[in-house]
């Protein structure tokens, strides 16, 4: 039964979603003619307000680059590389195959996202290597579904802002006038851990049944599974290297950058615990990636490849922050979440709070993003009903990662590695999208 519901939604994408960057210009328009009907602003006003919104999201949009590419240049060291094949190498069927894979991925998300993103699709080619009759755009899928538990992770958005003292998007300390929230009270909640269990024991089993048979199994484009340029060049000595050629080799150069970067880590956390927000974690990654890489050239040769798969982002950002602008400066966003918030009671707010933040994240489809949108009206609005303000913030991350699944924005990176379109993994991502909006109601209502 599931094999045929995915195959109906499989077909039904392929035939009707556009490309991910019209999906980006039809939301713009969207948001546009939404925020006319429903909101006072004029039409040259919400002009205006696009405008700026392209611009006030570049902070942001350049540390989830950041974290895209360190996380990228970390998957793609010689050593990750050689455990991804390794784990590739355990599989002996399609079946063992996608279990593995799902698996893997939500670990690696709950990890670093940007890191999963890379790490997962790098994963999922090396299984389609080693393991013969598999559908590539199946297992790309199930490498992205892994992606839909990511805001309840150690790269959550909204959860590293609450625990960040001073950050102008930790709203919690706003309105409450706590300074910082502990991941205890966000990552480690009872409703989090089980909302990560169900997901790491559900969704392979869904996939499982999922799982296209005989003639459904799409042939795999060799070219999509030949190996890509590395970092193998450049661990290959010249042979009569010049002076600036053996600076370029050096390992005291990069370990320069390694020790300063470790020594604040190791008093950072000395000092703090294991506290960790979005500038700590991508100072931790590029820590790492340099001292897997060691020598300068070999980084900067990955690097050079991030940047070119972290193209797409870079371009539909800004985009997605005049978006942003138009729902946040014209109150559209506030007229959303407050329809939702009007016929909310303490026991249902949090799941129409993960509903509307589900909605919310069609337009503006990042978890700090949102947050910047939604955690004014929400924090205030779970207050007022008595609710804490902490899973407030989960909720939102939950409508966050769920949607996600049908949101094109953050499958880019992986989708550009694997060298697929998004109508080839979509129609099972919407399956993964309806067990995560199950899951998530479910521990909302029974564990807050």
């Amino acid at each position: 039964m599931l094999n045929r519901l995915a195959n109906f939604f499989v077909r039904i994408v392929e035939r009707w979603m556009p490309d991910p960057f019209l999906f980006c210009v039809l939301l713009t328009a969207l948001a546009y003619l939404l925020a006319l009907a429903l909101t006072p602003t004029g039409p040259a006003d919400l002009v205006t307000h696009w405008y700026n919104g392209l611009w006030q999201i570049l902070p942001f949009a350049m540390q989830m680059i950041l974290i895209l590419l360190t996380g990228y240049t970390l998957a793609s060291s010689a050593p990750v590389r050689r455990l991804l094949a390794r784990i590739a190498s355990i599989p002996r069927t399609q079946g063992s195959a996608i279990v593995l894979l799902t698996v893997a991925a939500a670990l690696a998300a709950l990890i670093h996202w940007g890191f999963a993103l890379v790490a997962s699709a790098l994963l999922a080619k090396e299984i389609a290597r080693k393991v013969p009759n598999c559908d590539f755009g199946f297992l790309v899928a199930g490498a992205y579904s892994g992606f839909v538990i990511w805001g309840s992770g150690l790269s959550s958005s909204i959860a590293l802002v609450s625990a960040t003292a001073g950050s102008p998007m930790n709203f919690i300390a706003r309105y409450t006038g706590v300074e910082s929230v502990s991941l205890s009270q966000t990552l480690l909640s009872p409703m989090n851990i089980a909302l990560v269990a169900g997901t790491l024991v559900i969704l392979p089993v869904m996939f499982l049944l999922m799982m296209p048979r005989g003639q459904q199994i799409r042939a795999i484009d060799p070219a999509l599974l030949s190996e890509t340029e590395s970092e193998s060049l450049a661990a290959q000595a010249p042979d009569n290297p010049t002076p600036a050629q053996r600076l370029e080799r050096s390992r005291l150069v990069l370990y320069l950058i390694v020790l300063l970067g470790g020594v604040f880590l190791v008093r950072h956390f000395a000092a703090n615990g294991f506290q960790l927000d979005l500038n700590v974690v991508i100072l931790l990654f590029l820590v790492l990636g340099m001292a897997l890489h060691g020598r300068p050239v070999a980084y900067v040769r990955a690097f050079n490849q991030a940047a070119r798969v972290a193209g797409p982002l870079a371009l539909q950002y800004p985009l997605y922050g005049g978006i942003m602008g138009m729902m946040q400066q014209s109150g559209l966003a506030g007229v959303i979440s407050q329809a939702f918030v009007s016929f909310s009671t303490q026991v249902t707010f949090p799941v129409y709070c993960f509903l509307s933040a589900a909605l919310v994240n069609l337009f503006v489809p990042s978890g700090g993003g949102q947050w910047a949108v939604q955690g004014p009206v929400m924090i205030p609005a779970a207050m007022e009903l008595g609710v804490s303000p902490t899973v407030t913030a989960m909720a939102v991350a939950f409508g966050d990662q769920t949607t996600n699944m049908l949101q094109p924005f953050w499958a880019l990176p992986l989708l550009a590695i694997a060298g697929l379109n998004i109508r080839h993994i979509m129609g099972y991502c919407f399956m993964t999208f309806l067990l995560s909006t199950a899951l998530s109601i479910l521990v909302l209502f029974l564990l807050v």
